[in-house]
């Protein structure tokens, strides 16, 4: 995975390294909550933005080795995926709250949509509006798309019943990763 976050250019393999640290990060972001619910008296945005680290270190060494950004982007690269973290899985709790009369299959594709379309969407919005990262609305609609289309993927872990584990977070992550690494690449060709 060095290969892969070194190297302006990126190739197939370097993309698949990349998903690959998206699964794991995947992996790790469930296995938070429990160290997480140690810690008495934080708030519980916080503490959902806290289950978000793994991601955020990946999205931070993304920004560090694959744009021309200066150091400080990437800090607030990690710190605008934990918002937009936090904001998806709000946005998933309120769409399911709407959509109560629905079935609960139903409820969870509609919850996870909405999460992952306002996780990535903010991602990219933030991301966006760094110095070098890319303007044009077209680089972030292959992330927007994925997130999007992943965040379904919550319908699966609610009815397998995943507590430590997950589907929905290595995927959506990889996919996002890649998505964003491409997104980056673009910016540098540009």
């Amino acid at each position: 995975m060095a290969e892969a976050i070194i190297s302006p250019d990126i190739s197939r393999n370097d993309l698949l390294k990349v998903a690959a640290g998206g699964v794991l990060s995947g992996i790790l972001t469930p296995l938070m909550v429990p160290l997480i619910d140690r810690i008495a008296g934080t708030p519980g945005d916080f503490r959902i933005a806290l289950v978000a680290i793994p991601f955020a270190v990946l999205v931070f060494i993304l920004i560090r080795r694959l744009s021309a950004n200066p150091w400080w982007a990437a800090w607030i690269a990690a710190t605008v995926t934990l918002i937009a973290f936090v904001a998806a899985v709000n946005a998933a709790i309120f769409v399911d709250g709407q959509a109560d009369n629905a079935a609960k299959a139903a409820r969870n594709v509609m919850s996870g949509l909405a999460g992952g379309f306002i996780g990535s969407g903010l991602m990219a919005l933030g991301i966006a509006l760094l110095p070098a990262g890319p303007r044009a609305a077209a680089a972030w609609l292959p992330m927007l798309a994925t997130g999007t289309v992943a965040g379904a993927l919550l319908a699966l872990d609610n009815a397998l019943d995943l507590d430590l584990t997950s589907v929905l977070y290595p995927v959506w992550q990889a996919g996002v990763a890649a998505m964003l690494a491409l997104a980056l690449r673009r910016a540098k060709l540009s």
